[in-house]
């Protein structure tokens, strides 16, 4: 079960951000998305990430961020894409109608031998491994944001997981630079999410609320609990796009605070740290 042809599916932003840490680590690398217009915003953030390794990560100097840029094959053509795949990573958007899209075209086009990996948020994989084909090369990867620097590699199975497909994609979270964290049993959220997003939400709560404005949030939470980013900041950073689409498939409270972050930030183009604007703004 040797990793070593990697394809993620979905260059959004965390999509990017594994592609390239994984090919930075040596791995040979493929980035899939449905149209050339995605493909041109991935060359985009491809680009950005090397000047941001460039400048952040020991080790990538002397040419080796600009390479992995220009080392990671683009395409749009799926079944090209994960042809001789022994790890296809999935990163589409957080909605489940478009997972099950994806992997049922997957299951069709991959080899046997390609283990399936899903870095959703808030699905659990039994959710998913029906769709694929496969259920016991099925798991799930997930990643953080910025994940050169913020770098847990959250590993979890279903029951039909093979406990060899499992170690190996732990084995493979270790040799692109994470840390792996091996979860015993499937919870929605991990580790990380179980314990960040009801922080995230409790503090939109509070604005959509009109109980006090995210610098006040942001301020409290950092002055009380000695953390270095607020509530605020840290969906900033992970870009509205896809809090919005957790919310909006949730429950009516959920769908409230979706409303509130789609008609004063999302529908004005204030996406996060991605696009200049958020609930700050960013200068380049």
């Amino acid at each position: 079960m040797t990793v070593r042809k990697v394809t993620v599916l979905g260059t959004g932003v965390l999509g990017s951000q594994i592609a390239f840490q994984t090919a930075f680590h040596g791995f040979d690398v493929t980035a899939y998305d449905i149209s050339a217009d995605a493909l041109a915003g991935a060359r985009d953030r491809i680009a950005k990430l090397a000047q941001t390794y460039r400048d952040e990560v020991p080790g990538a100097g002397g040419g080796k961020a600009e390479g992995t840029a220009a080392g990671i094959a683009l395409t749009t053509d799926l079944a090209a894409a994960v042809q001789d795949a022994d790890l296809v990573i999935e990163a589409v958007p957080e909605v489940l109608t478009i997972k099950e899209q994806t992997y049922r075209q997957l299951g069709k086009l991959a080899p046997e031998k390609t283990i399936f990996a899903t870095n959703s948020s808030t699905l659990l994989p039994s959710d998913m491994k029906d769709f694929t084909g496969r259920p016991d090369r099925f798991l799930a990867l997930h990643f953080a944001n910025q994940v050169w620097k913020y770098n847990t590699g959250e590993v979890m199975g279903t029951p039909e997981t093979d406990p060899q497909v499992y170690r190996a994609v732990v084995d493979f979270a270790a040799a692109i630079g994470m840390v792996p964290i091996e979860l015993h049993k499937e919870k929605a959220g991990y580790v990380l999410n179980s314990l960040l997003v009801p922080l995230l939400n409790a503090a939109m709560a509070l604005s959509a609320g009109g109980f006090a404005e995210p610098d006040a949030v942001d301020k409290t939470w950092r002055i009380g609990t000695g953390a270095p980013y607020g509530p605020f900041q840290i969906l900033d950073v992970i870009g509205l796009t896809t809090p919005y689409n957790i919310l909006v498939n949730g429950g009516e409270d959920g769908q409230r605070l979706a409303a509130w972050l789609k008609t004063n930030y999302i529908d004005k183009g204030k996406l996060g740290i991605a696009t200049g604007e958020g609930f700050y703004k960013y200068t380049a």
